[in-house]
């Protein structure tokens, strides 16, 4: 198992936050600079920028500036959960189970039970806080295995299904509405 793992562009070295990449540029905590570390970046033909602070900054969840000096535009976030009246079997249960044993995830199964701004994009650093700290208006549980994180602006949306071990993104759009997409291409 690999003790450096890149996630929604976040690198995480030993479970840390030790830097980000943006385009092919890996902009990393200065304190994190090692051979490993270096090999690893280079592996993936990355320039890297050794910075101070860049730790500090996203433990915090902080916004963090982008090479072109401009703040990476944070977006809103959803907390989906499973409906209370949904069959156990739709709880609790990795990505990869769920498709195969009932399907993907379905969005009329779930309820909204966040919806507002937490200051960063990171889902490690979001899963943490509403796990830890959760913030004012969220109505649900800890957030666990089969919830849904959706990231969105006024122009898109991610969707997140926490799984097992990280997230996976996942196509949330309610079955009928992809039929008619389908049908109209």
């Amino acid at each position: 198992m690999s003790s450096i793992k890149l996630k929604n562009d976040c690198i995480f070295y030993y479970g840390n936050p030790a830097g980000y990449v943006e385009k092919d540029i890996a902009t990393v905590d200065s304190m994190f600079q090692n051979d490993e570390l270096e090999n690893w970046i280079h592996q993936r033909e990355l320039t890297a920028i050794w910075t101070d602070g860049v730790f500090e900054k996203l433990s915090k969840g902080e916004k963090m500036l982008g090479h072109n000096g401009m703040e990476t535009p944070l977006k809103v976030c959803r907390i989906w959960q499973l409906k209370s009246n949904v069959d156990p079997r739709y709880k609790f249960i990795g990505y990869e189970e769920l498709k195969e044993n009932l399907g993907e995830p379905d969005k009329e199964n779930y309820e909204i039970v966040y919806d507002g701004e937490i200051e960063t994009n990171n889902l490690e650093v979001i899963y943490m806080k509403f796990n830890l700290d959760h913030p004012h208006g969220f109505t649900g549980h800890s957030l666990s295995i089969s919830d849904v994180i959706e990231l969105y602006d006024s122009t898109s949306s991610e969707f997140y299904y926490v799984d097992r071990f990280g997230f996976k993104e996942i196509d949330f759009e309610p079955q009928d509405q992809r039929k008619d997409m389908n049908m109209s291409m």
